[in-house]
């Protein structure tokens, strides 16, 4: 495995880009995708107690900009298992010398990496081909009643998406600004 920053937005510390190994042979591919020893090796301290799918049929579907604040705060391992995401996450961490930037990576079923999303942080994505599912494994249980999000196109944020939504459901498109 190894650890990249992600190539769009901002240099944050904590975001990063994780990329497995993968071994070929006459029979195709094997990667190892998460390995609480070899992630933690690359400075990463993660552990997963939930896994949870979005399966998302239209092409530039908008998923964002979510997160749990305080107590619930939650950080995720995301992956695109068909298909491919624009994923961004923003930086909330109250004192942070990057406090509002964002940074985002495309993850895909071909590049098979991961986008590692501390806690702390928004987090959305742009499918960027239909017949998308993207994975998320999450370090705490999801409490309801706790999610919260600002909208997609704040301007205090300035997320450079690389094109325009064509379907964001009800919750993410009445999300007000952050100001």
């Amino acid at each position: 495995m190894e650890r990249r920053l992600p190539e769009f937005g901002s240099t944050i510390d904590g975001p990063a880009v994780i990329v497995p190994t993968p071994h070929e042979d006459e029979r195709g591919l094997f990667a190892r995708l998460f390995c609480p020893n070899e992630v933690a090796d690359l400075g990463i301290a993660f552990q997963p107690v939930q896994t949870s799918v979005s399966r998302n049929p239209m092409r530039r579907t908008l998923r964002g900009m979510h997160y749990q604040p305080g107590e619930w705060a939650e950080g995720k391992l995301i992956r695109a298992a068909r298909g491919s995401i624009y994923d961004v996450a923003v930086d909330l961490r109250d004192g942070s010398p990057t406090y509002l930037k964002w940074c985002a990576t495309i993850l895909s079923a071909d590049n098979l990496a991961s986008f590692y999303i501390p806690r702390g942080f928004l987090h959305g994505f742009l499918t960027l081909e239909p017949d998308t599912d993207v994975v998320y494994e999450i370090d705490r249980m999801f409490e309801r009643g706790h999610g919260a999000g600002f909208r997609w196109n704040d301007p205090a944020f300035s997320i450079n998406w690389p094109e325009a939504p064509s379907l964001i459901g009800e919750r993410d498109r009445n999300y007000t600004d952050f100001s």
